[in-house]
């Protein structure tokens, strides 16, 4: 099948097909003659798991490690379990630092009188230098 076919099949994009090629998480595809990309039910069958894995949000080097381990017939489900439990932890960190987030701007939110005056303690916290260790990781990810 041709790739507009693969993606309706897979429901995975074509310029995200050619993105999974181009990074390797697929392999190349099979060419005609006339240069066109085709696509077998296995390369479909990897392209569901693959959207399947983005959409419970692992990143591309976990579903590369996810894959590997789909693909090792002498795998130990605990190797796959660990992948998962450490997105879990993953997952979590994240909800903990988007619920800080929140409880942060809504105290801010409440301290703003929002009326026709210029001071505001939204504005005013922004401004502040941030003392906060970084976290150039969490910004490089997204």
């Amino acid at each position: 099948m041709n790739i507009g076919e693969a993606s309706r099949a897979s429901k995975v994009s074509a310029k995200m097909i050619r993105y999974y090629e181009q990074i390797g998480l697929i392999p190349a595809a099979e060419r005609t003659a006339s240069g066109y990309r085709t696509y077998s039910q296995p390369d479909i069958h990897r392209l569901h798991f693959i959207r399947r894995s983005r959409d419970l949000g692992f990143s591309v080097a976990e579903i590369t490690d996810l894959l590997g381990l789909w693909n090792d017939k002498a795998r130990h489900s605990a190797d796959v379990k660990r992948v998962a439990q450490q997105h879990i932890a993953e997952l979590e960190h994240r909800m903990e630092k988007m619920r800080q987030m929140t409880e942060t701007l809504r105290a801010l939110a409440d301290c703003c009188a929002g009326d026709e005056r210029p001071e505001c303690p939204i504005l005013e916290t922004l401004q502040q230098p941030d003392d906060s260790p970084s976290e150039s990781k969490e910004h490089t990810e997204r």
